[in-house]
């Protein structure tokens, strides 16, 4: 929209983005909220605009918010994305933390997968296993885990169209913006695997209809996905008659699926052209072509759905890593996240820093934060020392433990026996240049290390311990930087 600022008065029934807002006010985005706040004069026009804009939202797409501070439905900003130029991308999630990476990532929205759900609540093929009542489970775990809308796979509607008003309806109070509705008998198959069935024309336009009247009467505005698995299963130009009979019905999106070629998909996108489309990109040799989204756009798609990515990388990473364990190996370094990332993901940081706000004393807030690891935990000091030391310096520690009795050099069988005399250096410096740790560990702590660097997981210190035992100290052993971008080096001594 034009920011025109002429014609905003507070009183003015407007809607203003975080970026358009700090864009008049001067300041550049890295200002905090209460600044913008704190620093308007009294009267100013822009005050109901800083007040009432988010300030947290991923800048990929903003929603929109009225002057009145009241923020859009996940349906409405599904809404505005349909609206929007261009063919926007959306990955299968199948549980809260699938949906937590893709928001992080800047997608805009994203689907839930009934194929990826059933594989991973259920450790089942998306055969109509899966019921209703834990697709609706699932579905608010993930709508309750981002902020982005999210599309839910409603499948068949689980039953006739009774059935699919009631599914319709949960799915709404899920917090689902869109529901995918399809034409499949019962029990169902997945859209790219043989023994599809579809109900016929007349059940298969009710379903839609019966869509359309369970939003009307829960006074939503849920975005309704219209598919129709008919081009494998009867023809292309049943499943081009379908699509037009589902818009006529109040469709708000078309998909067919499993189309076969790139002249379908242009055919398809001719039907009712005042209705998005939907393509599914199936990952990993599907019957549909993949194509690049600008593609899509020029053929006139507007959303792009992703339905294995997320499932199909995570089982593969799975497997790897069960392979590496049952060789004696833990994942090598860069294969998976630090620990300190995977914390920052789940959220850790922002948990400890609202958790503040209700601890009645530092020491009750910080008593369960000490003896994590060495890397990851920070040691709460008092003012007077935080004033003492300046951010440069590194965290230095000498771990002892009683490796006399666990690895002693008295002839033990134990397989570090003889090298518990040496000292590794483990030193590890931030992407800003400021050392973040620097430890001395006893080589008979190898065990240990992990704990205190989960990067060096994977990596066989005992070996390269065994190829440097006649090395004199200073020698680097390692010396790599891990998905963050730290640099950890590994010195013997």
């Amino acid at each position: 929209m034009n920011f025109n600022l002429q014609s905003m008065n507070p009183s003015s029934s407007f809607v203003a983005t975080r970026d358009q807002a700090l864009s008049v006010f001067n300041h550049p985005f890295s200002q905090s909220h209460s600044f913008l706040v704190s620093n308007l004069k009294n009267g100013s026009f822009l005050s109901p605009i800083i007040t009432h804009t988010s300030f947290t939202t991923p800048k990929r797409f903003q929603p929109t918010i009225g002057c009145l501070g009241e923020r859009n439905t996940p349906a409405k900003t599904l809404r505005q994305i349909l609206e929007s130029p261009g063919a926007h991308q959306g990955p299968a999630c199948f549980d809260g933390l699938s949906a937590k990476l893709v928001e992080r990532a800047g997608f805009q929205y994203c689907f839930t997968s009934g194929f990826s759900i059933s594989a991973a609540r259920l450790g089942l093929p998306d055969t109509g296993f899966i019921s209703y009542g834990e697709m609706v489970d699932q579905g608010q775990q993930i709508t309750q885990a981002v902020s982005i809308p999210v599309i839910g796979d409603g499948d068949n509607g689980y039953g006739n169209a009774m059935n699919v008003k009631r599914t319709v309806k949960g799915y709404i109070r899920a917090g689902f913006a869109g529901i995918i509705l399809e034409d499949q008998v019962s029990p169902k198959a997945c859209g790219h695997t043989q023994g599809r069935k579809v109900v016929s024309r007349e059940e298969a336009v009710m379903r839609i209809k019966a869509a359309v009247d369970a939003r009307k009467e829960s006074g939503s505005d849920i975005v309704i996905v219209a598919r129709t698995d008919s081009r494998q299963a009867l023809s292309l130009e049943e499943s081009l008659w379908r699509s037009r009979a589902f818009a006529d019905a109040g469709a708000d999106v078309l998909f067919i699926d499993a189309l076969s070629s790139k002249e379908e998909m242009k055919a398809f996108c001719e039907v009712s052209q005042l209705v998005p489309k939907m393509a599914n990109m199936l990952e990993g040799g599907g019957k549909t072509p993949i194509l690049a989204p600008l593609e899509l756009e020029e053929i006139g798609y507007k959303l792009v759905a992703y339905p294995l990515s997320l499932i199909g990388v995570s089982i593969r990473a799975m497997q790897d890593s069960l392979t590496a364990l049952n060789g004696g190996r833990i994942p090598p370094p860069g294969s998976m996240p630090s620990f300190e990332e995977i914390k920052e993901i789940l959220g850790f940081n922002n948990y400890y820093e609202e958790e503040k706000r209700y601890a009645t004393s530092k020491y009750q807030l910080y008593a369960d934060r000490e003896g994590s690891n060495a890397y990851s935990i920070q040691r709460v000091r008092d003012d007077s020392e935080q004033r003492g030391q300046s951010p440069q310096d590194p965290v230095v520690e000498v771990i002892t433990p009683d490796v006399y009795t666990k690895y002693g050099a008295d002839g033990s069988r134990d397989p570090f026996s003889g090298i518990w005399s040496r000292t590794l250096r483990i030193k590890i410096t931030g992407r800003d240049g400021f050392e973040k740790l620097d430890v001395r560990v006893p080589a008979g702590f190898l065990e240990g290390i992990t704990n205190i660097v989960p990067a060096l997981g994977g990596v066989n210190l005992k070996a390269l311990l065994d190829d440097a035992a006649e090395e004199v100290g200073g020698k680097v052993l390692l010396d790599f930087n891990d998905t963050m971008g730290d640099r950890i080096q590994v010195f013997l001594e």
